[in-house]
């Protein structure tokens, strides 16, 4: 049997279905130890509405790391700032869920912890609370003092890494310089090989322009800057194909012989990839010093304590992260 890993599961807005996701995952065998970093009592109360058996145990980092136990899960406690509501938003559990990450993210920094998973948050109550939050990858990238992250969505059978992420479209070009390309192709293939277990990846290129500029007559961006770049990691060695036209990259032709699609900009490669997964994707901050996954989507409050909820994509979250903890090449 592989190693078991300790990873820790934030639970999210505590009015969202976080919660009930992570409850309905502690009914499903489990090959790594969850240790949920929640309010006990936001768990033992959500599972009561949703008439499902849990039992909590409290996390001993002296004990070896075992798989929950069906209907079980292990509790790092944080304590709620406000009674939790379901479906309510209250800006006093802002706090709240950031001291989840935090624990989170420095028990994995400390090696307490293995890999951590996160649940959705709500940006907008949390910026009600008057904390300035953009979003999960931006506190990590600041919590881990960590120069470069890189956005990356897998689902079975396509990765696909982000150049750009939140940005208005006309401000994208302007954003793709020679500079940003070898950040991210640097992040990219060190984590394809260190955390992933590839030993030679092959990363697929998309241009930025329709048919990737068509020699020029469609933008130059492809000739000046993504061509350059491409050209000199491939004399240090990387296995690179491109800059291709993003309307016929995802097909067999190239995708077969893939491990990564790099897009320039989100919605040039997002929308292929959740059509493809949607409910069975995850979301990968690359470049951390830490394993960090998460769900593909929101913190649906309309369907929190409905027992509706989809736990897919926290599924397929968790079992990337352990996997990854095990591939995981440790260096100095």
């Amino acid at each position: 049997m592989s190693e078991c890993k300790r990873l820790a599961i934030t639970a999210g807005e505590p009015a969202g279905i976080g919660p009930d996701l992570i409850i309905q995952m502690a009914q499903q065998p489990q090959q790594d130890q969850l240790i949920v970093v929640a309010d006990p009592s936001l768990l033992t109360d959500r599972a009561a509405h949703l008439g499902l058996p849990l039992t909590l145990i409290p996390f001993d980092p002296e004990q070896p790391a075992t798989p929950n136990a069906l209907s079980h899960l292990t509790v790092a406690p944080v304590t709620l700032g406000a009674p939790a509501r379901v479906g309510q938003l209250d800006p006093r559990n802002a706090h709240y869920v950031l001291d989840t990450l935090s624990v989170a993210a420095k028990g994995c920094l400390n090696s307490l912890f293995d890999a951590m998973v996160t649940a959705p948050v709500h940006k907008g109550v949390i910026n009600d609370a008057g904390i300035p939050f953009s979003g999960h990858t931006e506190f990590l990238e600041a919590l881990t003092h960590t120069n470069k992250v890189v956005m990356m969505l897998a689902t079975e059978g396509l990765r696909v890494a982000l150049v750009t992420t939140h940005l208005p479209l006309r401000e994208v070009a302007d954003s793709i310089s020679s500079d940003l390309l070898n950040e991210v192709i640097d992040v990219l293939h060190y984590d394809l090989v260190h955390t992933f277990g590839i030993s030679n990846p092959h990363i697929i290129v998309a241009g930025l322009n329709p048919h990737a500029g068509e020699d020029g007559h469609m933008g130059r961006e492809e000739i000046d800057t993504i061509s350059p770049v491409l050209n000199n990691w491939r004399e240090k060695g990387l296995n690179l194909t491109g800059p291709l036209p993003a309307d016929t990259l995802f097909t067999p032709k190239y995708l077969e012989t893939c491990d990564a699609v790099l897009a320039m900009y989100h919605d040039q490669g997002l929308p292929v990839l959740k059509y493809k997964g949607f409910g069975n994707a995850v979301n990968i901050t690359l470049g951390m010093p830490i394993i960090r996954t998460s769900v593909d989507h929101g913190t649906a409050i309309d369907l929190a304590g409905t027992g509706k909820a989809n736990p897919g994509s926290l599924e397929v979250a968790i079992r990337y992260a352990g996997d990854m903890a095990r591939n995981r090449i440790k260096t100095t």
